[in-house]
């Protein structure tokens, strides 16, 4: 019994004497944890530096002496030091009172050398890569910029373009680091094809997308490289010209590409479903107060036509700004569409509601490093404060899209500083806007009085003078008989309106000849015009300018003073002061290669504000542009103009003022070689005429046997004119008597921009015509 209690007391002993160190134990432990959790330290210390100062070491830290720090902010000092980009190894410790940072430095990069590249300079290649002189060298980034530069060289079509990196020690830390390039061949485009599609041919989708079969002129065009980010881009333009075409279940299935000799094959396949034509089309609305008929005259789609998603687009945009100028800034216009898969019709109804009440709290551009920011916040028709409307901010970017100034646009949005606050950040990545061009032709006599003949061409231009949206271009050209000289401004937002401002400043000297080709004057032409141009709706612009010039004709030989040009030259200089008005019509699906769509102009002119010529001038154009057959990519085009001049103040009409026929009223015949004209002995001067007409019909088609991306097509068509009327007491020939010609061209949209060759042949002609058979000049002749 008692050894039982003996050992009870004994155990107890053990127990409380375990307790007791047990409870010190831990009372240290905590004490450490403690104490490195809120650790001091009396001095730091750096190592390993050689070429930064530990100052700045120091204060990188984000530690100071004599202030607690615990492991977190250890780890969150070595993050701050390799995040400078000048270390490769950093490591923090504590020894007794002290911090110890040891780092191990970067080589410092003395240059960045380029070796073996000739298609892409050193200079763009410098933009590309991430290392730079001064800068420190980092395995990482040499590695980056390795796959830059091969980037660099998919983009320009060599995508075997072998790329390797060495590193060159120097003294002091510091290192070469040279990229070693081996550019290879470039890889072409041999053949694009399209599966599954049967509304249109294969040659006539080519034309809709931007990559290119390679070519004999794909070294300037560039058009035949391949990316994919142009191929999603080109599924976009397919199903943007089907939805267009009345394709409303159009769907780009696959595309592929497929690399075998240095040329891609790519293959498009599609499915493109029935064709569509709108059906029942309403408006319908949950907000109190709008009244939905007087919204009809806003919509542009109507039952009956074929299906067109632009049509679609430009209701909701029509609809919204009528909203929005009613006073309903948050109404929300939704367009929602029902098949009858039975007869192929889609019924819309555009549905009105109440949309979010969102405010714009600002608008952030990113990426403008040249474009000025007001040049782009003017495309916007909304601004801070205003309330977010999504599709003006849509058509905001179509707008910065179509100015040319940029390869990308996007614009998202983020939340703002309330619930109602949104701030729109705008992304932009800028593309070169000017351009140098020079070039030879040869010209035929249309835009002068001379026999014509071979020129030259130069011209510098600017789409985005000084990062300000301002258009400024200077062009000179010559030949035999002709010299030009123009300097030309534009101001697109005029005292901050959507008002296009500017002038143009030309000479023009011209040799002229009678109908024997004989050389008659010189004339030479100084002026000037101030315009101005006001959109009032997206196809409708009204313009307005006031012209001067002063004229001075120069007689070759013996000229007999008694002629109508013998007056003329004897009383020169001829200035002229006037002012004009026109409007534009312009509804055109393409501005280089039109399809569809009418570019129509009248023009007012009144001269005598001032100046020797006194007269009202009177003129109006036409071009009605469509397709006859998608199928066979047929385009017809039917062309009508006319003009009239007269003189006032009871001064007779200047010969100079008078009208000349040339190849834009008829081909054919020679400038100036219709109408009134003088008898001079054995030759005639032709005078113009007071009043003309002409009108064309033409139509236009590939050239089956080459290759749609030369841009080479084909055309044929019928003109027919009449100038007459002259109020010169001597001249002939001025009563109203038909032209006509019939001919062929070819019309080539070249790189150096759109130009045709016609052949032409009289049908109806006057034994006193100058007949000229060819023509060279610009294809799209608004």
């Amino acid at each position: 019994m008692k050894a039982a209690s003996r050992f009870k007391s004994a155990v107890s002993a053990v127990a409380i004497t375990t307790s007791f160190v047990l409870a010190g134990a831990t009372t240290v432990q905590m004490s450490l944890i403690e104490t490195a959790e809120a650790a001091t330290v009396s001095r730091i210390e750096v190592r390993g530096n050689r070429r930064i100062d530990a100052d700045s070491i120091r204060g990188q830290l984000g530690i100071r002496p004599g202030q607690n720090f615990s492991q977190a902010d250890l780890d969150e000092a070595v993050r701050r030091l390799v995040a400078t980009g000048l270390f490769s190894d950093v490591s923090v410790r504590q020894s007794g009172g002290t911090l110890v940072v040891t780092v191990s430095e970067n080589a410092i990069v003395n240059q960045v050398l380029f070796q073996g590249n000739k298609k892409i300079k050193d200079a763009n290649l410098s933009q590309a890569v991430q290392l730079a002189p001064r800068r420190a060298y980092s395995r990482e980034a040499m590695d980056a910029d390795v796959e830059a530069i091969r980037e660099a060289y998919r983009r320009i079509g060599r995508d075997d373009a072998v790329v390797t990196a060495q590193v060159q020690q120097l003294t002091d830390g510091r290192v070469n680091v040279i990229y070693n390039i081996q550019e290879g061949d470039r890889t072409k485009i041999a053949d694009i094809r399209f599966e599954g599609n049967n509304a249109f041919s294969d040659r006539r989708l080519r034309e809709v997308i931007s990559t290119k079969e390679s070519n004999l002129l794909s070294f300037l065009t560039r058009n035949d490289v391949y990316d994919e980010n142009r191929i999603r881009a080109d599924e976009e333009a397919l199903r943007r010209f089907y939805f267009n075409q009345g394709y409303a279940d159009f769907r780009v299935l696959d595309a592929t590409a497929t690399l075998q000799d240095n040329k891609y094959t790519i293959v498009f396949t599609v499915d493109e479903g029935q064709r569509y034509r709108f059906s029942d089309v309403s408006i319908e609305s949950t907000v109190p107060g709008i009244d939905i008929n007087s919204l009809q005259s806003a919509l542009k789609t109507r039952s009956g036509n074929v299906y067109r998603a632009k049509d679609v687009e430009s209701s909701v945009i029509a609809l919204t700004e009528k909203l929005a100028a009613s006073g309903y800034a948050f109404a929300e216009v939704t367009p929602r569409g029902n098949r009858d898969f039975s007869n192929h019709t889609i019924s819309v109804v555009y549905s009105i509601d109440e949309g979010p009440r969102a405010y714009i709290e600002r608008i952030e551009i990113r990426g403008n490093n040249r474009t000025r920011d007001y040049v782009i916040r003017r495309e916007f028709d909304v601004s801070e404060g205003d309330a977010f409307n999504q599709v003006m901010i849509a058509r905001a970017k179509r707008r910065l899209e179509g100015l040319g100034f940029f390869q990308t646009v996007n614009i998202s949005t983020v939340p703002g500083s309330q619930p109602d606050q949104v701030i729109l950040v705008v992304d932009v990545v800028e593309q070169s806007t000017g351009e140098f061009s020079i070039g030879a032709g040869y010209t035929t006599g249309q835009t002068s009085s001379s026999g014509g003949g071979f020129s030259l061409e130069g011209s510098i231009t600017e789409r985005n003078f000084l990062g300000r949206g301002q258009f400024i271009r200077f062009s000179a050209s010559g030949g035999k008989d002709s010299r030009d000289f123009q300097l030309s401004f534009t101001e697109p937002y005029f005292l901050g309106r959507r008002i296009a401002a500017g002038f143009d400043i030309y000479r023009n000297t011209r040799k002229a000849s009678n109908s024997k080709n004989e050389h008659v004057y010189d004339r030479e032409t100084t002026g000037g015009t101030v315009r101005f141009g006001l959109p009032i709706t997206e196809a409708l612009t009204a313009q307005l300018a006031y012209n001067y010039s002063r004229e001075e004709y120069k007689g070759v030989g013996s000229i007999d003073e008694d002629t109508a040009v013998g007056e003329a030259i004897r009383e020169s200089p001829w200035t002229r002061s006037s002012i004009s008005a026109a409007f534009v019509y312009n509804t055109l699906d393409n501005p280089r290669n039109p399809r569809s769509g009418i570019y129509a102009t009248a023009a007012l002119e009144f001269a005598g504000l001032g100046g020797d010529a006194k007269f009202v001038k009177v003129t109006g154009r036409g071009n009605y542009y469509h397709t006859l057959s998608e199928d066979l990519d047929l385009v017809g085009l039917v062309t009508v103009g006319a003009g009239h001049i007269a003189a006032w103040g009871g001064e007779p009409l200047r010969i100079f003022d008078n009208f000349n026929s040339n190849d834009r009223i008829i081909r054919g015949f020679k400038y100036n070689g219709i109408g009134p004209y003088e008898e001079v002995g054995s030759s005639r001067d032709y005078l113009g005429g007071k009043t003309y007409l002409h009108g064309t019909v033409e139509a236009q088609f590939p050239i089956p046997i080459l290759p749609e991306s030369i841009g080479l097509r084909g055309a044929v068509f019928a003109d027919a004119a009449t100038l007459y009327g002259n109020d010169y007491a001597d001249a002939k020939g001025t009563d109203l008597k038909w032209r006509a010609s019939v001919g062929a061209s070819l019309i080539w949209a070249s790189p150096f921009g759109p130009l045709r060759v016609d052949y032409a042949e009289p049908v109806l002609k006057e034994d006193t015509d100058r007949i000229q058979h060819w023509n060279f000049g610009i294809s799209t002749r608004f």
